[in-house]
């Protein structure tokens, strides 16, 4: 019951961080990657840095599903796989794909592991304790907001997915630095893939329709907005033949 009882501050408590979070990333862009600047601590390597922060997102949620004391349905094992499509790349795939030689500064991979433990207790915990008991009955997959979900989710993947390939490829250990890259939704916008990391979790959202999720939507562009604002006006200074009708990260819009 205590719990219970901590569990709505906790999501309304960190929902009240977003904002700040939000606003403050205008004014401080977070020291990695292209953006990486000293004075964050000592650095590790990406490979590493990568497992480190996002682990704790797949193995947290997995164990959530473990020792819950529902009734496992259908619903509930096929909310864990998907988010283990994510999270399981993101963490033990992804970082060893990459190709690149970069170093993340340690405060950073202990940001990411403290948001990503964060948000996994309020995603698993509401799905697999405090979500009401007719929630995600097997019924639910047949539900339109499950299946719209589902078809979102998959869109932001790809989109994600594609867009890291793209800068991927891009990487030439002999001539190692940042290039304008092109093709798939970088026609439109300088950071598609945080475009599609934010529809991911819009499709998350929908799938469990839920607050928890509609937090981690908050979250995911309190973060990756003013990121993206960042990464586009870097690329407008350090290239001049950018192409100036590409936008921030929304087609068309911003």
């Amino acid at each position: 019951m205590i719990e219970r009882q901590i569990y709505p501050i906790v999501l309304y408590g960190f929902m009240g961080v977003a904002v700040i979070t939000f606003i403050a990333l205008f004014f401080i862009t977070a020291p990695y990657g292209r953006h990486a600047k000293k004075g964050w601590g000592f650095l590790v390597p990406n490979k590493a840095a990568w497992v480190i922060m996002e682990a704790p997102a797949s193995l947290l949620f997995l164990l959530y599903f473990l020792i819950s004391d529902k009734n496992i349905t259908a619903t509930l094992i096929a909310l864990q796989i998907i988010w283990q499509i994510h999270y399981f790349h993101r963490s033990f795939i992804f970082p060893f794909m990459l190709r690149s030689d970069e170093k993340v500064a340690v405060s950073i991979i202990i940001f990411g592991m403290i948001f990503n433990s964060i948000n996994t207790y309020i995603q698993g915990r509401w799905v697999y304790a405090f979500s009401p008991d007719s929630a995600y009955q097997a019924a639910w997959l047949t539900d339109p907001r499950f299946i719209a979900g589902v078809l979102i989710f998959a869109a932001g993947f790809i989109i994600n997915k594609h867009s890291d390939a793209i800068t991927r490829r891009l990487w030439d250990p002999d001539n190692p630095g940042y290039k304008i890259p092109y093709g798939g939704m970088f026609r439109f916008v300088s950071s598609p893939n945080y475009l599609g990391e934010i529809i991911t979790w819009i499709g998350w959202a929908l799938m469990t329709w839920s607050l928890a999720g509609l937090f981690f939507v908050v979250w995911t562009a309190a973060n990756l907005v003013p990121r993206a604002r960042a990464n586009h006006q870097w690329y407008l200074e350090k290239f001049p033949d950018y192409p100036k009708d590409r936008k921030v990260i929304i087609p068309g819009v911003y």
